[in-house]
């Protein structure tokens, strides 16, 4: 189920709590019930929603806001026509707001300020009043990526950033605790390796959910440390903050920042900065709502339209005890989520494959 019931909350005020977990299609508002239903997008962007509102009270003005799954499976607020008219001349809702539609010469849209006469739903962090053109990029700009630019930080090949707020929204209003947001350390040292079963790829795989990658060095002299630079400073904070302590081929893994800056490239470097698997390129603040510590449940993604579930299980069962699986298709595209036994197994099948794998936060299938 997609809607999600609210009590006492304005339309913006609905907006601003849940536009930070996916796509809002449709809002009514309830007022006779003190009421509201709003649609997401997909499934699973209204169970984020709703896991992080069940830990998190949100509050609007001092008020506490309930927030629960509806029973409705969809939102219906346009009138359906069997006859198949045009858009022209329907109603968002029966008996009032007849719309008249026609196509804009703009060939694009600009909008400087959220407020009643304009929003800007991709860039929650702009002004309620315009106070002069801005020289911080957001969310609007063209080709960035919605990520933190942090004071001294080094984006090393990547788009330029977006700002603190953007990326405190796409956490749901708020960096997730132990995370400072400031720090300016991109490259990363890995301990405790096991040197018998891991190599580069598998590290990206693993430390791609947090950020994009510019290059992997395993160290020669040390065979179970490894330095991973990856995309800016905050991206590395997420890395350090959620695998210090993983379990991964039996080792518990150690990763704190390191003194080198970067890697400096070489002959025992893998580049990776132009690899078409980092995620943060496109679309990043949807990633960064994705992170979290290993968890006993992956999701995959970008699956083949003909998988079944019996190819998947057979495809990750020597990692460890498959306990449960769901294979289901969002946007056009099959995914599948894969319950383990345990976080160490889950891990191991997430760094062994070449199908984009995160861990999944929720706790059953």
């Amino acid at each position: 189920m997609r809607e999600i019931a609210f009590r006492w909350l304005s339309a913006n005020d609905l907006i601003q709590l849940f536009q930070p977990f996916g796509v809002i299609n449709k809002l009514v508002m309830l007022r006779a019930k003190n009421q509201a239903l709003l649609q997401m997008q997909d499934i699973s962007s209204a169970v984020n929603a709703i896991q992080f509102y069940t830990n998190v009270q949100p509050s609007i003005r001092g008020r506490n806001v309930y927030v629960q799954f509806s029973s409705h499976q969809e939102l219906t607020t346009m009138e359906q026509n069997s006859q198949g008219r045009g858009n022209e001349g329907r109603n968002i809702y029966d008996g009032c707001c007849q719309l008249d539609i026609q196509f804009s010469n703009l060939d694009e849209l600009q909008v400087n300020c959220n407020n009643d006469r304009s929003r800007d739903f991709t860039n929650p962090s702009l002004p309620s009043e315009q106070k002069g053109r801005s020289s911080q990029p957001g969310y609007g700009d063209a080709g960035g990526m919605y990520s933190l630019q942090t004071p001294g930080a080094r984006t090393v090949g990547f788009p330029q950033m977006g700002n603190a707020a953007a990326i405190a929204a796409a956490f749901g209003g708020g960096l997730p605790p132990g995370i400072s947001g400031t720090n300016d350390r991109c490259t990363v040292l890995v301990s405790n390796l096991n040197p018998d079963r891991i190599d580069e790829d598998k590290l990206f795989n693993l430390f791609s959910i947090y950020g994009n990658i510019v290059r992997i060095k395993l160290l020669h002299n040390k065979p179970d440390h490894a330095l991973v630079q990856m995309g800016d400073g905050f991206q590395a904070e997420l890395a350090v903050h959620f695998l210090k302590g993983a379990m991964l081929f039996g080792k518990r893994l150690e990763v704190n920042f390191s003194k080198h800056p970067n890697i400096t490239t070489g002959a025992d470097t893998h580049e990776y900065m132009n690899s078409n698997l980092n995620r943060f390129n496109h679309n990043a603040a949807k990633n960064y709502r994705y992170c979290c510590s290993p968890t006993k449940m992956i999701h995959l993604s970008t699956l083949p339209q003909d998988v079944t579930e019996e190819e998947i299980v057979a495809h990750l069962e020597e990692h460890g005890t498959i306990v449960n699986t769901k294979l289901f298709e969002m946007n056009g595209k099959k995914q599948a989520l894969v319950l383990f036994e345990n976080e160490e197994q889950a891990t191991e099948a997430l760094v062994g494959s070449m199908v984009r794998i995160s861990f999944s936060q929720l706790q059953t299938i």
